[in-house]
């Protein structure tokens, strides 16, 4: 009879705490992604959500906009980032004089064969730091649009593909506006993430002092060591694309895009690029995880910096203070959670 308890309570502890089999093998993904956020810790303190939200572009093969006041290491977060990656780098400073040419490439007559040649920009390179983008006019600012979203440039007439991985990660200031020229949406979009940079609190304020008082370096970045491949990268991009997500999720999705179509605090929704973006951050967020599958929890944790560039809060309400980040709170708060 004590057997028989025994073994009814087992099954009770199975039906309670079911043991789910990873179907992906992520611990090679997420050892290694741990070990550059390690490094980059060697010189950046805090900042822990730029760095996670920088990695889930990364697997999520997107582009990203960074925004924060000067000081607070976005551009240098970009630069180890790109350090840690065994891919080429290129930084391209913004300013009101840079012409597309300066960026896209331009063709160059050669005497010798009496032929054009384009010479490339730029642009050409694996993972590109674009600083103060919002320094140049729009002409300039016009000449990312079609390499951001397919990835190639048209020059007269010839087609030019990007090498894999492609990432560009842009900076900006919110406070000065003087000399600036404000991103149009079209343009907005074809970033994955917006990620807003605060300032640190009091203890990683210390640390950087600290830090700053014992280096002997002159240059920081140099203790940064490069620990994936861009094979590894591309792998784990692909891994990431086989991460399930469920049917209600899905569903999910899609109420949290719509909502901001209905929302009478919003004088623009989201578009179905949103959903996209949306889909791709939950699947990198899961993986930044360890999981294979995705939870309401990764869709609610890519919602803001996927939204937020994404929407236009009416004049009324942005008149009272409201953000979209407060709105995309309460719409997520407004729709049931699956279960």
């Amino acid at each position: 009879m004590e057997n028989e308890n025994t073994e009814q309570e087992n099954l009770t502890q199975e039906n309670v705490n079911p043991q789910f089999e990873s179907r992906l093998d992520m611990s090679q993904l997420r050892e290694n992604l741990q070990l550059v956020k390690d490094e980059i810790a060697k010189v950046i303190v805090g900042q822990e959500k730029m760095v996670e939200h920088l990695l889930a572009a990364l697997l999520s093969n997107g582009h990203v906009l960074i925004e924060g006041v000067p000081g607070v290491a976005k551009t240098i977060t970009a630069k180890l980032l790109a350090k840690t990656i065994a891919v080429d780098f290129s930084r391209i400073q913004f300013t009101p004089d840079l012409m597309p040419s300066d960026i896209l490439g331009t063709s160059i007559f050669n005497v010798k064969n009496t032929e054009f040649e384009f010479k490339k920009g730029s642009i050409f390179s694996n993972f590109v730091l674009i600083d103060e983008i919002n320094r140049s006019p729009a002409k300039t600012q016009a000449a990312l649009f079609e390499v951001m979203e397919e990835r190639q440039i048209t020059m007269d007439g010839t087609e030019y593909k990007m090498d894999e991985p492609f990432l560009v990660v842009a900076t900006q200031n919110p406070i000065e506006h003087e000399g600036t020229y404000r991103l149009p949406e079209a343009q907005l979009d074809r970033f994955l993430f917006k990620i807003e940079v605060g300032y640190p609190d009091l203890g990683q304020e210390i640390q950087i002092i600290k830090n700053q008082h014992e280096s002997k370096l002159d240059d920081k970045t140099s203790v940064v060591n490069s620990v994936i491949s861009a094979q590894q990268l591309s792998d784990y991009q692909n891994l990431v694309k086989e991460i399930v997500v469920e049917p209600q999720l899905l569903e999910y999705i899609a109420k949290i895009i719509v909502n901001t179509r209905e929302n009478q605090f919003l004088y623009l929704g989201a578009s179905p690029r949103a959903s996209l973006a949306l889909l791709k951050a939950s699947k990198a967020f899961a993986a930044l995880r360890g999981r294979d599958f995705v939870t309401p929890e990764d869709i609610k944790d890519s919602s803001f910096a996927v939204l937020r560039h994404r929407v236009m809060v009416s004049p009324e309400r942005e008149m009272e203070g409201l953000t979209a980040d407060e709105i995309i709170r309460q719409i997520l708060e407004s729709i049931e959670i699956p279960r």
